[in-house]
């Protein structure tokens, strides 16, 4: 969240468990494309057809899906950080046994247990680095998405400096890399507590009952056929060797990586989810014609596959967002849900696209993937109304509108307060103190929204801290204030994902008690995060009445409008 983060520093202020967690993450996020550059190599020095190869993906993924509606009842049972264990020990072994392999059915069999194990980590890491947290959830949640792009961007590189020693270099390199995430995680990650609540074992099939979740997860899926029959089938037409292919690869990863952190953002705020991703899923499937059109010409293939990194940057964020926004179940159920649904159709397509492409030819497979894309566009079409509906908080079930709660005392009719918007950060309490100041010259009651988060990252999405966490917060704030003598209130803001939606509610909500003044403080993501339209800031900014200023310890506070958010902009660029 943009304007509530602390400090740039509280990034940096996290315990060794969270670096050790953070860095296992990078690993396995490289997990895909590490693998891409050797594929043509994998085929050639063991004799098998690219439908056979194409296996690897397909074993992985199946198994992580199936996972994936086990992984909430194992972690309920025996807690976050022996099911992180556990996950880290199997991609150790079998990536290891994966290289020790002399056949590429071994290949294939020993990525099925990766696969698991990938799911155990992945389904609980992000859960693991926010309650290891220090120095703000915020910093946590930034960490993670780092290793995200970092993993996506660097896995093709490694693997193509690896694969040009011998396809064997992943499998043993991540083998290495996880051996020493063990450790660490082992090391430094403390014992966690079990939740209160075990998942049920049926909860994430049941979930599929509810139609707005069933039909974002036939989306995804979808979606991910397009997806992973490019990344499966398009290293074969390049016609590169395993170095060329995991540069070609890292380009397409740091799109990724960009498009999903700063334009999806943007896109969301500006025309809303149903829209981009319409445009985007449209966008994909003219990238794969374009494939299966060029498909004898390498130029084509491996301009097409680059240029497919920035829709599928922007895809990766607003689904999981989307899926939240429409699911009437807990969160962590939703993610496990959605999980099983679109990795079975990523580990499905290259299945087909080998077959189809051994009875015809290898343009066949990126039409039907294309195909699949657009196909996906009628399938949101079909569940537009229920996006549409819980963007505009009109949705039942859990809350998926940023909503407000007031905390503490309620305040007198006819006030018209400063508001301050901080978070669960470091810094949190000088922001208060220096809106504080503004509310003492001003003769105004000061009104402390704290908000609280959902993270939302690919396929996963977790609260950042519980309620009872940030009303807690908000009253520890408010009884700092008393003993200054300074009068406030308190209210928490709850968000899912859309930091410009949260901005526009608390615009509003300052336009009905007519605030004065609207306080926030610096954001540990940068400046270029916190100042891009689509962010909270920036919304916030472009939809408050009232005065909007940029608190810093110290500092005379830094007045917001679209023009100094440009002037921002540019300067941080």
């Amino acid at each position: 969240m943009s304007a509530t983060h602390g400090t740039t520093a509280s990034l940096f202020k996290q315990p060794r468990a969270v670096w050790a967690v953070a860095f296992a993450c990078v690993i396995s996020f490289m997990g895909i494309g590490l693998v891409d550059p050797i594929l043509p190599s994998l085929a050639k020095n063991l004799h098998a057809t690219p439908s056979q190869v194409s296996l690897l993906f397909t074993s992985y993924l199946v198994v992580t899906a199936i996972a994936m509606l086990v992984v909430g009842w194992v972690s309920s049972r025996i807690g976050a950080k022996r099911t992180l264990v556990v996950g880290l020990v199997l991609i150790v072994v079998f990536s290891a046994l994966a290289g020790a392999s002399g056949s590429i059915g071994g290949i294939v069999g020993f990525r099925a247990g990766w696969g698991l194990g990938n799911a155990l980590f992945i389904a609980t890491s992000l859960a693991v680095i926010v309650a290891s947290a220090s120095g703000g959830f915020g910093g946590a949640i930034i960490l993670y998405e780092a290793a995200l792009g970092l993993g996506i961007a660097v896995g093709p590189l490694l693997g193509g400096e690896l694969g040009t020693i011998s396809w064997r270099g992943p499998f043993f390199g991540v083998a290495a890399l996880m051996a020493v995430a063990l450790i660490a995680t082992i090391a430094f990650v403390p014992a966690l507590p079990k939740p209160e609540r075990r998942t049920s074992l049926a909860a994430p099939l049941k979930a599929l009952r509810h139609r707005g979740l069933l039909t974002m997860g036939i989306m995804a899926l979808l979606y991910n056929w397009g997806f992973f029959t490019m990344l499966g089938y398009a290293p074969y037409p390049m016609e590169l060797d395993a170095q060329q292919l995991g540069l070609v690869f890292t380009g397409w990863g740091l799109l990724v990586a960009a498009f999903s952190v700063f334009v999806a953002p943007r896109l969301q705020a500006r025309f809303g989810t149903a829209p981009v991703l319409y445009g985007n899923l449209i966008g994909l499937g003219i990238v794969m014609t374009v494939i299966a059109v060029g498909v004898n010409s390498p130029v084509a293939v491996i301009v097409a596959v680059i240029v497919s990194g920035a829709f599928i940057g922007i895809n990766n964020t607003l689904t999981t967002q989307a899926v939240m926004l429409v699911s009437p179940v807990e969160r962590s159920v939703a993610s496990s849900t959605y999980g099983f649904v679109r990795f079975i159709g990523g580990g499905l397509a290259p299945f087909v696209a080998g077959k189809l492409a051994d009875a015809t030819s290898l343009s066949v497979p990126f039409y039907l993937g294309g195909a699949a894309f657009i196909l996906a566009v009628f399938v949101l079409a079909s569940g537009h109304k229920l996006v549409s509906a819980a963007e505009k908080n009109e949705a039942h079930g859990e809350t998926v509108r940023p909503a407000l709660e007031r905390v503490g005392a309620t305040p007198e009719p006819g006030y018209r307060p400063v508001i301050v918007a901080v978070g669960a950060t470091e810094d949190a309490t000088l922001i208060v103190d220096e809106a504080a100041a503004i509310a003492r010259d001003t003769g105004s009651t000061l009104e402390v929204v704290h908000v609280r988060e959902t993270a939302v990252i690919e396929e996963q999405a977790i609260d950042t801290e519980d309620a009872d966490h940030a009303r807690a917060a908000v009253l520890a704030h408010l009884n700092h204030l008393v003993a200054h003598g300074i009068t406030a209130t308190g209210q928490v803001l709850t968000s899912i994902g859309d930091h410009a939606t949260a901005g526009r509610v608390l615009a509003q909500h300052a336009a009905d008690v007519e605030a004065h003044t609207i306080a926030i403080g610096r954001s540990p993501r940068g400046p270029v995060a916190q100042f891009t339209d689509g962010s909270f800031t920036a919304a916030l900014t472009h939809a408050a009445a009232s005065t909007v200023v940029l608190v810093e310890p110290g500092r005379t506070p830094h007045r917001l409008t679209a023009a100094s958010l440009e002037e921002l902009r540019t300067k941080s660029a």
